[in-house]
């Protein structure tokens, strides 16, 4: 079996997530006590006993979800299977900077640190109602693209996240994602809905957070990956340092291409994926992608025990 872990995005987060990893594994509990540490506040504490609607929010999920992504690989490694078992590695958005981390490119705290400033600067790039994303489902990408670019009328509407063969998101200004929501009904679409999501990620709107992000990512060392990376904007494989970092502030505007990510690490060999952190909505899209392709989720100290016993 090839393997590859990927990591997951924003809307996977719970409260608790991890806590049971981190009592079982003091290599777990280390990385929430970094990601404590790098924030100069205890993230732990949200993560385990704050409410969902503050660990939801932009700046606090995604260092958060991070943080429970690394806890489970490191609880794996403390069981013999670390990141080098797999070909490669990949995340979902957000996800995209646990895989560089679990991979060996960027530490844990300067991650954590990125990723506070990125959901800062992602929430603050539109003011709150400006923007909007909305779930297209039934439709193929080719489809959803010409839905986005007929909504758009002078307006940004863009394909956003490519998920998987029925699943496309769009993002952009509100009035012109509701109108993409009627062109997708009209063009028979199964359902087409607004999402819960605070800011209209991965689109041209996000500009401002692109050159935060650009700035930020411009003082932190990044090291070639022990295992290449496959990454949104360009759905293949990347080791080269100075090229993830371009294409990590390509990634703020830019299309999560995850369907194809997935076929391409199908067509590489790939024979199972590993999703490492909360929640399982990547393995459910892998499994609509490559129904050929293996998958396990991988989130408790139950689940570890599971996958290291194969």
């Amino acid at each position: 079996m090839t393997r590859a872990f990927v990591f997951p995005g924003q809307g996977a987060q719970a409260v608790g997530m991890g806590r049971a990893l981190a009592e079982a594994y003091p290599a777990a509990k280390a990385v929430f006590d970094e990601v404590d540490e790098a924030l100069g506040e205890k993230l732990s504490d949200l993560i385990w006993e704050g409410t969902l609607e503050a660990l939801t929010l932009t700046a606090n999920a995604q260092p958060a979800l991070m943080a429970t992504s690394i806890a489970v690989m490191r609880a794996l490694e403390a069981e013999g299977v670390g990141v080098e078992s797999g070909a490669f590695v990949a995340g979902h958005s957000l996800g995209e900077y646990s895989a560089l981390c679990a991979a060996g490119a960027l530490s844990v705290a300067d991650t954590a640190r990125l990723l506070r400033i990125r959901g800062r600067a992602m929430q603050e790039a539109v003011p709150v109602g400006v923007g909007a994303m909305a779930a297209l489902l039934g439709l193929d990408f080719e489809t959803a693209a010409e839905v986005a670019a007929e909504a758009a009328q002078g307006q940004v509407c863009q394909a956003a996240n490519d998920n998987d063969p029925a699943q496309v998101v769009v993002s952009g200004h509100r009035e012109a994602v509701e109108r993409a929501v009627e062109i997708a009904k009209a063009r028979g679409a199964k359902r087409a809905l607004l999402l819960p999501v605070s800011a209209p990620f991965h689109c041209a709107l996000m500009q401002p957070a692109a050159a935060v992000m650009s700035e930020a990512l411009a003082a932190v060392e990044i090291a070639a990956p022990v295992v290449p990376v496959v990454v949104n904007v360009r759905a293949e494989a990347v080791s080269n340092p100075a090229l993830i970092r371009d294409l990590l502030v390509a990634q703020i505007t830019g299309s999560v291409r995850w369907r194809e990510s997935v076929l391409w690490m199908a067509g590489a060999g790939v024979t199972e994926i590993w999703e490492i952190g909360a929640g399982k909505a990547l393995s459910g899209m892998v499994k609509r992608i490559a129904k050929d392709v293996a998958t396990r989720a991988v989130a408790t100290p139950e689940d570890v025990a599971a996958a290291v016993a194969g």
